[in-house]
């Protein structure tokens, strides 16, 4: 085919595909509204947008202001994050069933929380908020340490090209149930730490404030730009290691930056909103059919998704049990897996 003829086709799926990111947008904006207007106290379109942009100290001012805006952006924070997390885990594994939690980053958070509270006394999310960002990024580190070491000569490790999506699994999955043994010893000693660890494992966003937004916010950030820079790279690992060498890629390199962003961006999520099952894994695979298999595009996408998923499971937690309300967390795992059952059988498995 002819430069001539390819120049169009090329043309209309950018057109299409950028469509399709207006389209999730809208979606993802939608999403928010529900959010920011629906719950115990329904507040009209119209107040909520007065409460935006002039408040004046009304209870639906307050609510809005204190309570909603704080708790839909930290969802759509999460949203985003757990949902690029996965598409790039489920991209450097070549395993369709990765989730972020694969790098240990759950585990690794829940373990550095809970330890938090028994040796050094935290009482409050924004006092072991950090302690449990560590223990994700430490997770993710002794994953990644160990996925790299692979028998050769002398026993150093063979090829030079980092961890293998085989040996990241294995050391991922190690050092998770390393983790889930030693966070269930520490639990069982300390009834505050259980309740915490009860709490957090459930998944919330609810009752954060403003203040843990922030807080998250530089590292959500981090991992994006990591993500976007991880993009390119990742689309030649997808054409085989050999390949991609040959297309100049540093294989090391490209895994070292995607396990950064994946730490980044799931250790964020995790330890402000505790265990959010099922996003990062069936959000790529939503992402996928409609962006295809370039992670320039797949990434944004699955962000958008991501986001708009999470908020709407937070919306549906907060009016099918009135007048209290079921956690995000367990929303997402009622409807995350049935659909991603269905998504497998109606579906013939993605090759990654």
């Amino acid at each position: 085919m002819s430069a001539t003829a390819v120049a169009p086709r090329l043309r209309g799926l950018r057109a299409r595909r950028l469509s399709l990111l207006a389209v999730l947008l809208a979606a993802l904006l939608l999403a928010a509204a529900l959010s920011i207007t629906v719950g115990a106290k329904p507040v009209p379109l119209a107040d909520a947008w007065h409460a935006l942009t002039a408040p004046t100290g009304t209870d639906n001012d307050i609510v809005i202001r204190s309570l909603r805006v704080p708790r839909t952006a930290l969802g759509v924070l999460a949203g985003i994050a757990l949902g690029v997390a996965g598409a790039l885990m489920q991209g450097h594994t070549r395993n369709p069933l990765a989730d972020p939690g694969l790098l240990g980053v759950t585990q690794g958070a829940a373990f550095a929380m809970v330890t938090s509270i028994v040796v050094f006394g935290a009482s409050n999310l924004l006092g072991y908020i950090w302690l449990g960002l560590a223990g994700a990024l430490a997770a993710s580190v002794a994953v990644f340490a160990l996925g790299s070491v692979r028998g050769g000569p002398g026993g150093r490790a063979a090829g030079g090209g980092g961890p293998t999506p085989v040996t990241l699994a294995l050391a991922g999955t190690a050092v998770s149930a390393l983790l889930y043994a030693l966070t269930s010893a520490v639990v069982l000693l300390d009834e505050q730490a259980m309740d915490v660890f009860r709490f957090w494992q459930s998944g919330s966003i609810a009752a954060r404030g403003g203040a843990v937004v922030w807080q998250v916010l530089p590292f959500v950030l981090a991992g994006l730009a990591l993500a976007a820079a991880n993009a390119p790279g990742l689309n030649a690992l997808s054409l085989g290691e050999d390949v991609a060498r040959g297309l100049g890629q540093n294989i090391a390199m490209t895994r070292a930056v995607g396990v950064a962003a994946v730490t980044l961006l799931s250790g964020a999520a995790v330890a402000a909103c505790g265990s959010l099952s099922f996003v990062g894994l069936v959000v790529p695979h939503l992402a996928r059919p409609l962006s295809g298999t370039d992670h320039r595009w797949l990434l944004p996408y699955s962000g958008l998704i991501g986001a708009a998923l999470l908020l709407l499971a937070d919306v549906i937690g907060r009016v099918v049990a009135p007048p209290g309300e079921l956690e995000v967390g367990v929303v997402l795992a009622l409807i995350g897996a049935p659909f991603f059952v269905l998504l497998v059988r109606r579906r013939k498995p993605v090759r990654l």
